[in-house]
């Protein structure tokens, strides 16, 4: 695997955010299992909203009041009739399945990776 070197500006231009699921459902609309989530990211950028495909290890009710990471500053996507503003982070497991990205103390919703 050849990876590809970028450089400390090009990092800094990717807002990896810390925010809080507050509410979570079932997208049987989506192509692949996905939940509809709602992120609140604190009070400088809000509530956004994802389309996670993330249903084989997580329930709706695990993923309430759960913190996770995501990139806040991508544009909007339109996944069939859903709009996804953020991407929520996770790693995929030999298995294809994604486990998320989450801090492992709890931190203020909105704080910015680094």
């Amino acid at each position: 695997m050849s990876l590809q070197t970028i450089s400390w500006e090009q990092f800094e231009q990717v807002e990896l955010r810390v925010g809080t699921i507050t509410r979570a459902e079932k997208f049987p609309k989506a192509n692949k299992p996905a939940y509809k989530l709602w992120v609140d990211f604190g009070d400088d950028i809000g509530i956004k909203k994802s389309s996670a495909q993330i249903t084989d290890l997580y329930s709706t009710t695990d993923l309430i009041d759960k913190q996770v990471v995501g990139v806040v500053n991508f544009p909007p996507k339109k996944i069939g009739p859903f709009i996804s503003e953020c991407l929520i982070t996770g790693f995929h497991r030999n298995d294809g399945n994604v486990v998320l990205a989450v801090p492992d103390k709890n931190i203020p919703n909105g704080s910015k990776l680094s």
